[in-house]
């Protein structure tokens, strides 16, 4: 089963896999080629806590800044800093290493309520 299988997406363009008994949040490709080139990313710390919905994290890239809101309630339990000092991977690889958050989840089952498996999505944004 593959990366893409296992993900739900957002409408705002963010994906989320369960990993265990947390889950991992990034950028979906569709996101990443929009944006084109990516030269600075924030994230948040861990032990942030985030509803979902909020803004946690931004993103700029050679044509658009953008916010990236979270898809889930949750608290940031690992932050993937390696792509703060090297932005650009997300271009290369949003998904295996390209992960922005890990997150502990603490919402609902209503948080999952809207996403879309990876094939959906991909018919939505085409």
């Amino acid at each position: 089963m593959s990366f893409k299988d296992e993900m739900l997406c957002s409408k705002s363009h963010e994906y989320v896999v369960k990993q265990g008994d947390n889950y991992v949040i990034g950028l979906t490709d569709y996101a990443v080629e929009q944006l084109g080139d990516i030269v600075f990313l924030e994230l948040p710390s861990a032990g942030d806590s985030f509803n979902k919905g909020e803004t946690f994290a931004n993103v700029e890239s050679v044509k658009a800044a953008s916010e990236i809101y979270m898809p889930i309630s949750g608290e940031i339990i690992e932050v993937n800093d390696s792509l703060v000092d090297a932005p650009e991977k997300l271009n290369q690889d949003c998904y295996e290493n390209g992960w922005l958050v890990k997150v502990k989840f603490s919402g609902n089952d209503d948080d999952f309520g809207d996403l879309l498996n990876y094939e959906d999505y991909k018919k939505e944004v085409e």
